[in-house]
């Protein structure tokens, strides 16, 4: 899933090359992926880009008049910029993986689309990005809050410091690849307690949270859309990295497996050497 550095360095990818662009046509492909109705996808036609931006997780890209198209890329969405597009017939609706798509005055664009059967790709076009219910929960950038804020929004919602480093509605931007990466170079195990950890504990947090999230960024920027991804993979440290050696301390990288999802971590940079069971039966002491 794109988190926020991916989704900062796309925004800067469109305001690279978008801004300034007069929009020829707008194409939805994927009738679900468009969330509203009102402005309707017509309107969009003819209007310049003027800038693109984040929300958390959320892809924001602005036109004149104040609209914008926010969208939230879920677990297998992407965007794929092309300089030409390789045909000018329509969009086929219902038809490949490709669910909006936005052709620029010099025959440039780019398209949004979504991998495997599980559609949630998400786009709205807004005249206020606050009407996306999404953005509206948002809670602080998590690259932007200071520490009080970044502790009290921790301390605040009691839970696993994995879960609710993850909830949109406490910080924003941060998902399940990044919060793996955080937690390792906090020195955290993922079952830590929000409500237990001590004033250092949070400062350590909040600082590998800058840190880790901010070099991110700065390895991302400038990068080609299509090469994001694989940028990102090669800065992991523990995250997709079951069975190899941490780079830290060389111990194996260990897995907890869930119902649709999975966190990696490295038992002696974490958890005092003692590997993780099942969440539901862990009683390692936090």
């Amino acid at each position: 899933m794109p988190e926020l550095p991916e989704v900062e360095a796309l925004a800067g990818y469109l305001r690279e090359r978008a801004v300034g662009r007069r929009v020829e046509r707008f194409e939805v492909a994927a009738i679900s992926a468009l969330k509203t109705y009102d402005p309707p996808p017509s309107t969009v036609a003819g209007r310049t880009v003027t800038g693109a931006g984040r929300y958390g997780k959320f892809l924001d890209v602005r036109f004149d008049e104040g609209l914008h198209l926010v969208v939230h890329l879920a677990r297998a969405g992407w965007l794929h910029y092309r300089e030409a597009f390789p045909s000018a017939t329509p969009l086929r609706p219902g038809k490949g993986p490709i669910a909006v798509r936005v052709r620029l005055g010099d025959g440039s664009g780019f398209d949004l689309t979504e991998a495997g059967t599980q559609k949630k790709l998400a786009a709205y076009l807004v005249n206020d990005p606050a009407l996306v219910p999404g953005v509206a929960k948002l809670g602080p950038d998590a690259l932007e809050a200071d520490l009080p804020t970044f502790a009290e929004r921790l301390r605040s919602r009691r839970g696993q410091v994995k879960g609710v480093l993850t909830d949109q509605s406490v910080l924003a931007g941060v998902g399940n690849a990044y919060s793996d990466e955080i937690l390792h170079a906090a020195r955290l195990s993922p079952f830590a307690i929000t409500d237990r950890l001590t004033d250092d504990q949070l400062a350590g947090l909040h600082a590998a949270t800058r840190t880790v999230l901010g070099d991110a960024v700065r390895r991302s920027m400038g990068q080609r859309a299509a090469e994001l991804k694989g940028e990102k993979r090669s800065g992991l440290k523990v995250h997709a990295r079951k069975g190899l050696p941490c780079p830290v301390c060389g111990d194996t990288v260990r897995e907890v497996s869930f119902a649709d999802s999975s966190l990696q971590y490295c038992p002696t940079c974490q958890t005092g050497g003692k590997p993780l069971a099942d969440r539901r039966l862990s009683r390692l002491v936090r």
